[in-house]
Order: C-alpha cells, then sequence, then structure tokens
C-alpha cells in the first residue's frame, strides 16, 4: 500500500511539474510578446505621438507619402494583419499598395486605428498559447511563415514607417 501510495504521490508530483513547466512555458512567452509589444509602442510613440493636425500634410518631397498617410497606413496594416493571426476586422485597406490621395487627413481616425491596432495585437498575445504562435501560416507576402514570425513582422513594419515619420517631420515641409 505504502508503494502504490509513493508512486501516485510521484505521479501527481510529475503531473503538476509538467504543467507548471507548460505554462512558465506559455507565461515567459505571452510576457516576452507583451514587453516587445510595449516597447514598440513606446519607441515608436516618440515619432507618432509628434503627429497633428497641423503636420499631417508634411512631405519629404512631392513623390512622398504624406505623415498623415503613414500614420493611417500603421493602424491600417496593423488591423489587417491581425486576420492572419485570427482576429476579424472592418478595417478597410486604403493604404496598403496605394498612392496618397488624402487618406490621412483624418487624423483622430487614424490614431483610432493605432490605439486599437496596439490593442488589438495584445489582445493576440493574451489568448494565445506558446504551441499556437509556431504554428505556420500562409501569407500573400512572405509564403508560410509561423505566426511569431509574422508578429514580429507587424512590429517591424510599425518601426520602419515611426522612423519615416520621423524624418519628414525633422526634414519635410507642409503641403497643402
Amino acid at each position: 500500500m505504502k508503494n502504490i501510495f509513493s508512486f501516485f504521490l510521484a505521479f501527481i508530483s510529475l503531473q503538476l511539474m509538467a504543467q507548471v513547466n507548460s505554462n512558465t512555458s506559455t507565461n515567459m512567452t505571452k510576457q516576452i510578446l507583451t514587453d516587445l509589444l510595449i516597447q514598440n509602442e513606446m519607441t515608436n510613440g516618440f515619432a507618432l505621438n509628434q503627429v497633428t493636425n497641423d503636420n499631417i500634410s508634411m512631405r519629404l518631397n512631392d513623390k512622398a507619402a504624406s505623415v498623415g498617410f503613414i500614420y493611417r497606413h500603421i493602424g491600417e496594416t496593423i488591423h489587417l494583419f491581425g486576420t492572419f493571426l485570427g482576429e476579424e476586422t472592418s478595417i478597410q485597406n486604403t493604404t496598403m499598395g496605394q498612392q496618397d490621395v488624402g487618406q490621412g487627413k483624418n487624423f483622430e481616425e487614424s490614431k483610432q486605428l493605432l490605439t486599437s491596432g496596439f490593442a488589438l495585437l495584445q489582445k493576440i498575445v493574451n489568448k494565445n498559447t506558446e504551441q499556437w504562435w509556431s504554428e505556420e501560416i500562409e501569407t500573400p507576402f512572405f509564403g508560410k511563415v509561423n505566426r511569431l514570425r509574422l508578429f514580429s513582422h507587424i512590429l517591424y513594419h510599425n518601426a520602419h514607417h515611426a522612423g519615416q515619420i520621423s524624418m519628414t517631420l525633422s526634414k519635410g515641409t507642409k503641403k497643402p
């Protein structure tokens, strides 16, 4: 009887340790992704928080997109890339692969797209497991990639365009 009791205690201990290790791994993945997202939002915020109604028409040159267009593009693409991560969106693409014909003139609407986009990414991080992040999905841009790579691309994409905004704000001129 003592051996059976010891066996069950050992078995339960192993199960609990496996569960703790699994939860620790998933929690660590969520914490790392959350930290990356927070850092992306903060770092990009140095440029994005400078965007106002007064400077959304600025451009580096006549052929470059306006600050408002790029700002809106970041918000739209977060939502659109989110569809590859399983989130439905009602956001329509008006900037990806498009010319700037004034899509970024509504500053408040674009700002809301950014705010809700970052919240959407956090929701995706919070609800998914480490295994889910490693599963591959098909994308039209990169072919088959795991979800973590797509997430990292979204963060890189944000930073790239925040850099364009920063450069335009410091070197560009206002256009009518």
